[in-house]
């Protein structure tokens, strides 16, 4: 493809060369590089790409677009732009022309649920036979295969390679988890959401957004890039809030809840273990739905669903077989082992409103105690000592024991985590026992439970690896579990 023709659109000044060359990719990681390439400079958290652009023109990159002002005897052409990272979410829709707009893309963005609700509805729309991929914590599927990605929503490059790959698979929409980063950092610029989906908010990466205004601002960027739906929660009182900005806009607004008056909203409401049974009501019919999960998270999951569904189109009876399909999702209150009362679940729960809504789901039904495993990850910013805080408040009030461990500390130093979440159990009186080792607490809940307790594993979910400074090590909760139960006798 013609150079000028991917730069359509974005505003450079040319530091040296010629802009009038064929072009055969584009990378953002040096690596990357083939012979004919533009390589795009951007600043990670811990990587600056202008640090590897000698080897980006090793490797044989033909154009580079920085934000500095680079020098370079090398035959190349340098072009400067304001942000490197809205620079490459541009070029790569350019280079890709534009698949999005040839998709039906629904965006779903919160801090808790949106994997849930990515399951819902894509199982409601393989009952309606409607082609769907997903981009998301677990990966991205495409025409049933998985491919790992590191990032719940990939960079921009990534991410309009897929949806180009999309389109060769004759795959017609697609359901992508945005997260907030990905909104701050521009991957998901330059292309065209058909529907936007807000869950809830709750304090998360707070290490990037500083507070919770530049955390709201981050997810309604969202709502300003769909075409047709947003659909809101409106039980959060974030969600109420987005609502009452994005009224105006020209794309519709759709509201679902319990608790508060909305479009699609849930009565009847029947809970069990292993399911829950309500009644969803529309605009224009009121029906039955069974969800395979426990808890009134999973209803506001579902509603969110049938929301888009309803409104995308699909029959109501679709939607019903689709919801009732989802048999359970790896890591959201999998039950790794069960026998009669005791139970062993393994839970995503990361912040301090999804611990507690985990817990409360299960409460009911524990006829002995909630033994938690769990640690916390959080620097030691003021925001971070507050997840500590709130996490371990969560832990003191709601659970009976707490097996305090370590998640991913990643760079943090495990001994300064650990020291904050003891401090912060004890600040809030609870009942607790403290092992870094996080296979070891596992074994050591298992091993004091008895035939009445549930075991709560809260954190990983479906991760099958633990980051401890720069190693990622296999690290399996549910085989760990299972291990331990088979040496186990009540």
């Amino acid at each position: 493809m013609l150079l000028t023709s991917i730069l359509q659109g974005l505003s450079f000044d040319v530091i040296q060369g010629d802009i009038n060359q064929e072009i055969h990719s584009i990378a953002y990681d040096s690596r990357d590089v083939q012979a004919n390439s533009v390589f795009v400079a951007i600043s990670g958290f811990s990587v600056d790409g202008h640090n590897y652009i000698d080897s980006a023109i090793e490797r044989g990159a033909s154009i580079i677009i920085a934000e500095r002002n680079i020098k370079t005897d090398k035959d190349v052409t340098i072009l400067q732009v304001a942000n490197t990272r809205n620079a490459l979410a541009l070029i790569s829709a350019n280079f890709y022309q534009h698949p999005t707009e040839k998709l039906n893309l629904i965006g779903i963005t919160g801090t808790n649920g949106k994997t849930s609700i990515s399951y819902f509805i894509k199982s409601i729309y393989e009952e309606a036979k409607k082609s769907i991929a997903l981009i998301g914590t677990i990966g991205t599927v495409i025409n049933d295969q998985l491919i790992q990605t590191k990032n719940t929503t990939p960079e921009s490059l990534n991410l309009q390679q897929f949806f180009a790959a999309m389109l060769e698979e004759n795959t017609e929409n697609c359901m992508m988890e945005v997260s907030s980063h990905a909104l701050n950092l521009d991957r998901v610029a330059y292309s065209r959401f058909n529907t936007g989906i807000f869950t809830n908010l709750t304090p998360d990466h707070l290490e990037l957004h500083k507070n919770m205004d530049e955390y709201f601002e981050a997810k309604a960027k969202l709502f300003e890039m769909t075409d047709s739906w947003n659909i809101i929660n409106a039980d959060d009182p974030y969600g109420r809030k987005l609502a009452d900005r994005v009224k105006d806009y020209n794309t519709k607004l759709v509201t679902y809840g319990i608790h508060n008056q909305a479009d699609i909203s849930a009565t009847d409401i029947e809970y069990s273990f292993n399911h829950t049974i309500y009644t969803v009501n529309t605009p224009t019919e009121s029906v039955k739905i069974k969800v395979n999960l426990p808890g009134e998270i999973y209803v506001l999951n579902s509603l969110a669903a049938i929301a888009c569904a309803y409104y995308n189109g699909i029959p109501i009876e679709v939607i019903q077989q689709g919801i009732n399909h989802v048999k359970g999702i790896k890591g959201r209150l999998e039950v790794v082992y069960e026998k009669d009362d005791f139970k062993v679940i393994v839970d995503f729960a990361h912040t301090e409103d999804a611990l507690a809504k985990a817990i409360n789901t299960l409460r009911p039904f524990a006829k002995g105690r909630i033994i938690l495993v769990f640690g916390v990850y959080a620097d030691l910013s003021e925001d971070g000592k507050q997840k500590f805080n709130g996490m371990a408040k969560v832990a003191s009030t709601l659970a009976d024991l707490s097996i305090i461990t370590l998640d991913n500390p990643k760079h943090h130093d495990p001994n300064v985590i650990m020291k904050e979440t003891i401090e912060a159990m004890e600040k809030h009186n609870g009942t607790y026992e403290a092992i870094p080792d996080r296979k070891e607490a596992i074994e050591h809940a298992i091993n004091i439970s008895n035939e009445n307790d549930v075991i709560l594993i809260a954190g990983k979910g479906h991760e099958t690896t633990q980051i401890i400074g720069s190693l990622e090590i296999p690290f399996n909760e549910r085989e760990i579990a299972l291990d331990a139960l088979a040496a186990k006798t009540f």
